[in-house]
């Protein structure tokens, strides 16, 4: 496994991130600590959650697995980057009580005690702004994480899904307050098929010194070959995917990738995967494995080399929006 500091900190974290969101509603608790065991043996330390995980009436069940599997002891505590969310209304029946829910300081607290309980830990190291709160004045949640950093709950603060003017704007606050470092990293939607946080948010994640992790990096199945699948009889595409491959361009598009990918004798998932290692500001895209297999096509990734020539070709047929202004302006 290769490392890298998380944005400006002195945190090590390795170049892929082990996402969990699978782990209660697709993958049962034996298999999810299967994984979690298999992805520290391989060096991945990096381990990413968020309180809603498990969804509707089992919200929070994902942490309660890794809770569960921190306690089989080991050093597993130990070992792991772990970095968990905060936004999400936590009610089962989808109605959240007044302040059960997004960043008011009354709910951090709140929901950082909880998340503590579910995973059986002392601490978070990477506590992360799953939306942004048009309601609540980073002034208040600033002071809601002063307040948890000296508790010794939380360690870092990063955001999630957060526009470029927002991580701006959150981190000059933090500066004028004086006393936090304020984000450190920004979790986004970015991969070779969704591009459009290049224009604005890597630009201001760079500049903030904020590390760029990736999420739905193979864009919900659509580079993992799924066109490919379909013909051998594999697993059909479903969400996101077969929204997209209804376009007949979009299915173009990916024909044309998974055609070149086949030229190179390359497997589509972990090209899209390596990929994004090269991409500058990235720490490590978000891996969410359902089976061991999955994991292990991953972690090739991780060695896998992209020639300059590859590399001209996936922009082809995935180009770029482009800086900003220039990508809009003119």
């Amino acid at each position: 496994m290769k490392y890298t500091q998380l944005g400006r900190t002195g945190l090590k974290v390795s170049r892929l991130v082990l996402g969990t969101m699978n782990f209660g509603p697709q993958t049962d608790e034996a298999d999810s600590h299967a994984i979690m065991d298999a992805a520290l043996d391989a060096g991945i330390n990096f381990f990413d959650t968020a309180n809603v995980y498990g969804w509707g009436e089992n919200k929070g069940r994902t942490e309660s697995i890794i809770g569960n599997w921190f306690a089989k002891g080991g050093d597993r505590r130990d070992k792991v980057v772990l970095a968990t969310k905060v936004y999400g209304n936590m009610g089962a029946d989808g109605e959240a009580w007044p302040n059960h829910d997004k960043l008011s300081a009354l709910n951090i607290r709140r929901a950082v005690d909880a998340s503590l309980k579910r995973l059986q830990t002392d601490h978070i190291d990477v506590y992360q702004f799953h939306h942004i709160d048009r309601n609540t004045p980073f002034e208040e949640i600033w002071q809601a994480v002063d307040v948890l950093v000296q508790q010794g709950k939380i360690l870092y603060v990063g955001s999630s899904n957060f526009p470029g003017y927002k991580i701006a704007q959150a981190n000059e606050i933090a500066a004028r307050r004086g006393g936090t470092i304020g984000l450190v990293s920004e979790q986004c939607l970015y991969n070779l098929a969704e591009r459009r946080a290049e224009m604005e948010v890597i630009p201001a994640a760079q500049d903030y010194g904020l590390g760029v992790i990736p999420w739905s990096p193979l864009h919900g199945g659509l580079l993992g070959g799924v066109i490919k699948k379909e013909v051998q009889g594999g697993r059909r595409a479903s969400g996101r995917a077969a929204t997209t491959l209804a376009d007949p361009g979009a299915r173009a598009q990916i024909q044309s990738y998974e055609d070149l990918l086949d030229k190179h004798g390359l497997e589509p998932g972990e090209v899209a995967l390596a990929w994004l290692l090269t991409r500058p500001g990235v720490t490590g895209p978000i891996v969410g494995p359902r089976t061991a297999e999955q994991l292990a096509s991953a972690l090739r990734a991780v060695e896998l080399e992209l020639s300059a020539e590859l590399l001209a070709e996936l922009d082809e047929i995935f180009p770029g929006t482009g800086p900003s202004p220039e990508a809009f302006a003119w």
